[in-house]
């Protein structure tokens, strides 16, 4: 083992033990780790951190603000710092450097949310071939995103149990360990119960989507997505992600009427500011709304 990679382990050890982290969030942490130290700290091959300092980290946030979205660039920010806070309680930076990591511009609200029209949803359902095992699954996934707005990790959290059929409900294990319970559609338990019916692998695990492959197993979250992505490719439109199928949800339900606290029950948002981003998206409302543009009122 290296010695940046005894660091990077060591790293992983105290955000797990220290901070608690979920394992995907250390992944994360200690990627970007790993090549800001590569870049940075590896002069003539030989590892040594101690001269890091603040035009380092300013370099390389500019290099990754260049190539990912603001979201993300912030992602970057609080990843640096922890990496600075361990590097300096480890003794292997003499100057606290959480500081120096400059914040990156985003403002709340400030982007409309990009959403899919009713139509092009459909045709990613229409397009799903249900004719073997994992088309029956992944038509399952599709409904679920399309009809509920579920995350991918709520997709791939979801349990056998966890479908009420009698009731008609349906339990979320969403972010945060947090649990919602929502009803479930007619549309989608048919679905559900289309893939517990036949094409279903018999696995030990309680999780309800299981892999296509060998070894059998439950989903993960990537999958979620590698799963739109394949059903845009056979409607023949844009990639996008599954949060995109989220935001379509949303934008479907304002334009049939539904207020901003039914789409914040839906969508399991805490706090309801966050639905507000999607008002922005009901362009009609808006246009009714709007003030002529000063100077074209005579026009």
């Amino acid at each position: 083992m290296s010695p940046l990679d005894a660091v990077l382990e060591e790293f992983g050890d105290w955000m797990a033990g220290e901070r608690g982290l979920a394992a995907a969030t250390m992944l994360r942490y200690t990627n970007t780790a790993r090549r800001f130290l590569t870049e940075q700290a590896m002069a003539g091959g030989v590892f040594d951190p101690s001269g890091v300092n603040g035009a380092d980290l300013n370099a390389f946030l500019l290099r990754e603000c260049a190539r990912v979205s603001a979201g993300s660039a912030k992602g970057r920010v609080a990843e640096l710092r922890s990496l600075m806070r361990f590097l300096h309680l480890r003794g292997l930076i003499p100057v606290k450097l959480g500081a120096a990591v400059p914040p990156v511009g985003g403002w709340r609200l400030a982007a409309v949310p990009p959403t899919m029209a009713a139509t092009d949803i459909q045709r990613l359902l229409d397009c799903c071939p249900r004719t073997d095992e994992v088309g029956v699954r992944d038509y399952a996934i599709l409904m679920l995103l399309a009809r509920l707005g579920l995350r991918s990790i709520e997709v791939a959290r979801l349990r056998l149990g966890d479908v009420d059929w009698r009731s008609g409900e349906i339990v979320l294990r969403g972010k945060g360990r947090r649990e919602d319970r929502l009803p479930l559609p007619v549309d989608v338990g048919e679905a559900l119960v289309a893939y517990l019916s036949g094409t279903r692998p018999q696995v030990s695990t309680r999780r309800f989507f299981v892999t296509g492959r060998a070894p059998r197993g439950p989903i993960r979250p990537d999958l979620v997505g590698d799963v739109v992505e394949r059903a845009c490719l056979r409607a023949g439109l844009p990639r996008v992600g599954p949060h995109r199928l989220r935001h379509a949800l949303a934008g479907e339900m304002l334009r049939q009427g539904s207020g901003l606290m039914a789409i914040s029950q839906v969508l399991r948002h805490q706090d309801l500011a966050t639905t507000a981003l999607y008002a922005k998206v009901d362009f009609t409302a808006l246009r009714a709304v709007a003030r002529p543009w000063p100077g074209t009122e005579a026009a």
